[in-house]
């Protein structure tokens, strides 16, 4: 008796149907992009846009606020610093960045099956984040806290297609601001074994990421076979657009680079409110700032890892309210990504934005297309892939799982067109002939389980059997999706002494910090 036909006996079209579901789908530590990418710009158009931006940064400048050392450090490196004012000679920041800054890099994890590849071909899924509410179907929209952002860390382990753990998936706030950083990073540590980023909304916070990851990885972060530095840690630095980096960023990144990890130079762009209504003219800004702040970086330690960021969306010009999703902020996406291509350094930009308040059509047609235009455009770490609501106000429990299915899409689109002699399928063809169907054939047998992808949250059943089962929604299927994952999650193994002297740490930390404070 075969296993196909010990399976058959044992339970039907139901029982069949629980084995598919429970074929656990490929794993891998961030996507091979095996598809071209599509650029809308020739190289006449992109050159248009660099010399623009060479003309503000060489005319009118870029500000680096409360922070005498930056200020220091472009002088000595020839550039007219006027007050807090910058402004750079034609081509300053494309040389330093092009001398020393790596084309492409890796973040390693704790667990090295999870490490990432960051730029070139290469493209990593990223979680939501930042907001301060998250929203569910049981409890409707409130307050994020700690239990929640351990949650959403489990949620990003649990994943398949997320490669990584992300930064501030929500912001705990039953935790005092001067100390939550400690417990989410820790979250990070022992909740999860991918990749995960930095504080940076302070830099003594940044420190205290460097002294947890030093406790983590090793106090020189080095590979311990070869004994190599390595980058560990990636942090978000956001330009305060327009033209501007604030002291609290430029902190955050000069430590990260001193200590040789990555940043992520990301302007953010409301086009109308902090660039002008233009694409053309939104794309300049955005690759100014951009140089401005990846050159500072290479200033501080040449070869620290650098990514060109976007976070670049459109603002409603009657109520002045973000909007996502539109044609213009995915043409801003995909100029900049072209940009950063010719420019040298891995891109940021995506995710699955949406201004919708639930996890309904606005929202999935609004992420669709952020995320599309993103793909499309050649996107190397791709930030707020899952979660995103209410223009990241609040972090959605059942938009998180849609979108992770829908990152298990992106990672299918990207694997291309199999031109192995299986892929071909000449086989099939030959022995199915004309007239006849495929369901049979030993080729179908051999590869339906893989062939399609599989969607987690989908509903593809009959009517009669929709019905049947509830007549669930999207959003209703995802709610019992998230509560099985969290239910089903298994901690990832930490050693126990490392564990201590995290806890140890933070525990020192609390006790010398405030209560209240920024």
């Amino acid at each position: 008796m075969t296993d196909t036909t010990t399976r058959r006996r044992g339970g039907g079209r139901e029982a069949r149907q629980r084995l598919r579901s429970e074929i656990a789908p490929a794993r891998t530590a961030y996507i091979k992009r095996r598809i071209p990418v599509y650029q809308i710009l020739d190289d006449d158009g992109l050159s248009v846009i660099e010399a623009n931006a060479d003309t503000i940064l060489q005319e009118i400048g870029i500000e680096f606020r409360d922070d005498a050392e930056a200020l220091a450090l472009w002088k000595e490196h020839g550039a007219d610093v006027q007050g807090e004012r910058v402004r750079f000679p034609k081509g300053m920041c494309r040389s330093i960045i092009q001398a020393s800054a790596p084309v492409e890099f890796t973040q390693h994890a704790r667990n090295p099956a999870n490490s990432v590849r960051i730029g070139g071909d290469n493209l990593v899924l990223v979680p939501g984040y930042g907001p301060p509410f998250i929203r569910n179907l049981d409890e409707g929209r409130r307050y994020a806290r700690l239990e929640d952002f351990q949650n959403f860390v489990k949620l990003a382990y649990m994943a398949p297609a997320l490669h990584h753990s992300g930064g501030t998936l929500c912001e705990p706030v039953d935790i005092p601001i001067p100390k939550r950083h400690l417990d989410m990073l820790h979250s990070h540590m022992r909740y999860s074994d991918k990749c995960f980023m930095g504080s940076v909304t302070a830099p003594e916070r940044a420190e205290d990421t460097m002294a947890m990851a030093r406790i983590l990885f090793g106090d020189s972060f080095a590979d311990p076979e070869t004994g190599e530095e390595r980058t560990c840690v990636v942090s978000l630095i956001n330009a305060n657009s327009p033209l501007t980096f604030d002291a609290t960023m430029l902190g955050a990144a000069k430590v990260y680079a001193r200590a040789n990890q990555g940043t992520v130079i990301s302007p953010f762009i409301l086009s109308g409110a902090m660039s002008p209504v233009t694409v053309a003219g939104t794309a300049a800004q955005i690759l100014s700032e951009a140089m401005a702040g990846m050159a500072f970086v290479q200033l501080v330690r040449p070869g620290a890892p650098v990514v060109f960021g976007t976070f670049s969306s459109s603002i409603s010009m009657q109520s002045g309210a973000p909007t996502f999703g539109t044609p213009e902020p995915a043409l801003v996406i995909n100029v900049a990504a072209a940009l950063a291509r010719r420019l040298g350094v891995p891109f940021r930009s995506g995710g699955g934005l949406s201004a919708s308040k639930i996890a309904d059509a606005q929202a999935g047609y609004e992420s669709a297309n952020t995320l599309n235009a993103a793909v499309n455009a050649g996107v190397n770490f791709m930030l707020h892939t899952t979660g995103w609501l209410e223009g990241g106000l609040a972090m959605g429990y059942e938009k998180f799982v849609l979108d992770a299915d829908q990152a298990g899409m992106i990672q299918a689109l990207c694997n291309g067109v199999d031109l192995s002699d299986n892929g071909q399928a000449l086989d099939a063809i030959r022995e199915v002939g004309p007239g006849q169907h495929f369901l049979g054939c030993a080729h179908t047998q051999a590869n339906f389980q893989s062939a399609f992808y599989r969607s987690s949250t989908a509903d593809n059943n009959s009517f009669e059997q929709w019905e049947s089962t509830g007549g669930l929604d999207a959003a209703r299927r995802a709610n019992k999706l998230y509560k099985k994952w969290l239910a089903e999650y298994q901690e990832p193994k930490l050693d126990a002494a490392v564990d201590e002297a995290l806890q140890a740490y933070i525990s020192k930390r609390k006790s010398q910090l405030p209560d209240r404070g920024e």
